[in-house]
């Protein structure tokens, strides 16, 4: 089953301002890591039960070539997967389910 993508302003802000740090260096990554969360927030949406819940009723998975982890939960009643977190992997790991 298919579910959309609906990203929590906190998971949106960090989204942002991973893209402007690789921005900063460059043109081709910040790219590259859009592209990769794109592709990984499309795979998570096809088959949304497919990664490991970590933390209560969150789930999460990481990149492969960024040091990211994409964190979500899973809403049955609109059929959507909410993506609480783009968390870097440096960040203090008690901040990453408290949204």
């Amino acid at each position: 089953m298919s579910y959309k993508a609906i990203y929590n302003p906190e998971a949106l802000d960090e989204y942002k301002d991973a893209v402007s740090w690789y921005l900063e260096r460059s043109d081709v990554a910040a790219e590259k890591f859009a592209a990769a969360i794109n592709e990984k927030v499309k795979e998570i949406c096809k088959d949304a039960y497919r990664y490991k819940t970590t933390y209560s009723f969150f789930k999460e998975t990481s990149l492969k070539k960024f040091p990211f982890n994409i964190v979500y939960f899973i809403d049955e009643n609109i059929k959507a997967v909410i993506i609480s977190s783009i968390f870097h992997h440096r960040r203090n790991p008690k901040k990453k389910f408290k949204k």
